[in-house]
């Protein structure tokens, strides 16, 4: 809507469209705190501002916060209702139900090789062969992918590893690979187990079966008795399997989707039906903005931004434990997306009825351990209240962690804690330049002043409380750096490890020049600072291992400016290796294909330093 200095609220809606669109509410500070859709912009946006209108105290609070309106204009409403998904996980508008989860979903992967290899898989499925799911996680493949060996001894390894064995790997010896790097197994065989396995995956067991039990009689026949023994055993191994697999007998790919709330909190199961299979479940908590009701409006939130806002499958069916407003609308978007009818079902008999309560049960269950987690969690932020002597029950907790390995790739952490538990999508870590190696000292004062330089322009919320894994030294590096950056009403706590390092013997800091403050082993207050400082930790070390590994990886030729991979590759085939590249001269350089004499001589200094 521009860049006049005056919102005219009377002027804008008088002149918005009737059609379809997406509307955005933003504050006096030009944040978008809501984005919504509508099929007719007008009247949906007429209505928040209506005089008298009967709205719930969560709109009412929200509509007197805004400053401004902007609208975008869509040919549809389909159109409209993916368009407000993006807008909603780009904002993430304070007054919206927002799904939180970025991941993408694992599959089993089948490479395209001559002896195809069997793996996990994240990410967007570029690679060549097929791809089996998506699981709900992890471990619904790594599961599933042990099974596979079990039966069918289709090979894991990576192809590097696979073409240079010379003798069978600990994986055969345990009867979980058939050898094909050695040749212990031969090619039409080896065939054979990879189409049982896709048989399998697809859901089309009887028909392997069937299949091994022919080969079975055939090899009896044949008087080949060890190998029909082996077909007897992969039989009795996935009859064994598949009374465990199976939820019904449906052979059809579906999603089930139930909803439970309780306590101002929602869980949302999603369990993945696929060829009759249950590849297993997972929970979603979305952020709900205070007040917010209604179980079909946080079911359909979820509903599109899930299946609209990132590459997850859509499915022919999704059935439903209640039903989603704009039910409708929603299923065409989907349908739009997934270029065939999607059916949203929310009233379902005989197995699917079970399914879905199935999916509810499960919902309610781990709704009630993270509310019980929660309580659990409030109690510590309390204790912790007391044991400092804060003002008020602090909201928002950092902690800062440095690691290194004697000085190399030193990398700073920053986690934070709320009262709802860690939140991950605030994580930062830091890589630290320009300091003496181990200086944990420097380190700590330049992760802080990048972090709160940021964070005093508005970046994201002060902590109430910082937290430095570390003594008086650290703690008054943080000191200083917050008294520069002139940031105030953050307290600040060092926590330093006991004499003989033990949990439970820390002793924390309230300042630099203070004496230290002892909890009893067994306090609330100490084990969430414990849990806090144990993540920064645990965070930090990942840091810095990825960013020694990285180091450790890259090649000396590529600082040298100017040589970029093709002409890295000729220089180490001309010369056998960096070695022979660090030992040749500047005219032996100067000879390969694409060196200059000027590259020639930058190569040179680079490994034996430049002339005086």
């Amino acid at each position: 809507m521009g860049g006049d200095d005056v919102f005219d609220l009377e002027d804008f809606l008088r002149h918005l469209s009737t059609g379809p669109g997406v509307y955005r509410m933003l504050d006096a500070a030009g944040e978008v705190i809501y984005v919504g859709k509508a099929r007719n912009l007008k009247n949906r946006v007429s209505s928040y501002f209506r005089p008298g209108a009967d709205h719930s105290p969560k709109t009412r609070v929200m509509v007197s916060r805004v400053a401004r309106v902007e609208v975008t204009l869509t040919h549809t409403e389909t159109e409209a209702l993916i368009l407000e998904n993006t807008l909603i996980k780009r904002h993430r508008p304070r007054y919206n139900i927002l799904y939180r989860d970025d991941k993408s979903y694992p599959y089993v992967h089948l490479s395209a090789d001559d002896y195809p290899r069997l793996a996990f898989y994240r990410g967007a499925r570029r690679e060549e062969g097929r791809f089996f799911g998506p699981y709900p996680n992890s471990g619904a493949v790594r599961e599933t992918l042990n099974l596979l060996q079990k039966l069918f001894r289709l090979r894991s390894c990576e192809n590097s590893v696979f073409a240079n064995r010379s003798r069978p790997c600990l994986q055969y010896q345990i009867e979980r690979c058939s050898a094909p790097c050695v040749g212990l197994i031969d090619t039409q065989r080896y065939e054979e187990d990879v189409r049982h396995a896709v048989l399998f995956l697809q859901g089309r067991d009887e028909e392997v079966l069937a299949l091994l039990e022919a080969r079975m009689n055939a090899a009896a026949e044949a008087l080949e008795f060890e190998r029909a023994a082996l077909y007897r055993d992969q039989i009795a191994r996935l009859r064994q399997v598949q009374a465990q697999q199976y939820v019904s007998g449906d052979r059809g790919d579906l999603d089930v989707v139930a909803l439970a709330c309780q306590g101002g909190q929602c869980c949302v199961q999603l369990f993945l039906i696929r060829n009759g299979q249950n590849l297993g479940n997972k929970a979603f908590y979305p952020r709900l903005p205070e007040g917010e009701g209604g179980e079909g409006e946080v079911l359909a939130a979820f509903l599109g931004q899930y299946y609209l806002g990132a590459e997850h499958e859509i499915p022919a069916e999704i059935l439903l434990s209640h039903e989603p407003a704009e039910a409708a609308w929603l299923s065409a978007a989907l349908s739009d997306r997934a270029g065939r009818r999607v059916h949203l079902v929310h009233r379902v008999r005989g197995h699917r009825a079970r399914w879905v309560t199935m999916a509810l049960h499960n919902a309610q269950s781990a709704l009630n351990a993270r509310l019980a987690g929660r309580a659990g969690l409030a109690r510590r932020f309390q204790a912790l209240q007391a044991a400092l002597g804060l003002d008020e029950v602090p909201q928002r907790l950092e902690c800062f962690d440095i690691s290194h390995t004697r000085g190399e790739a030193t990398v700073a952490s920053c986690v934070v804690f709320d009262q709802e538990g860690p939140r991950k999508s605030d994580y930062r870590r830091f890589n630290i330049e320009g300091i003496t190696p181990g200086d944990d000292y420097a380190a700590m004062r330049q992760a802080l002043t990048r972090r709160y330089r940021r964070l005093k322009a508005g970046e994201a919320p002060l902590p109430d409380l910082l937290i430095i894994d570390g003594g008086r030294g650290q703690l008054a590096q943080a000191e200083a750096v917050l008294a520069e950056l002139g940031i105030g009403g953050v307290r600040l706590l060092g926590v330093a490890k006991g004499e003989a390092r033990h949990p439970g013997e820390e002793r924390l800091f309230l300042s630099a020049s203070g004496a230290p403050l002892i909890l009893p082993a067994d306090s609330p207050a100490l084990h969430l600072i414990q849990q806090i400082r144990d993540e920064a930790h645990r965070f930090a070390i990942g840091a810095h291992r990825q960013r020694r590994a990285k180091a450790r990886r890259r090649s000396p030729l590529e600082e040298i400016p100017g040589l970029g991979p093709k002409r890295r590759q000729a220089l180490l085939r001309r010369f056998g290796g960096l070695q022979g590249v660090s030992r040749a001269g500047i005219d032996d350089l100067a000879r390969v294909k694409g060196i200059s004499r000027a590259l020639a001589e930058r190569i040179y200094h680079h490994f034996h330093g430049n002339p005086s």
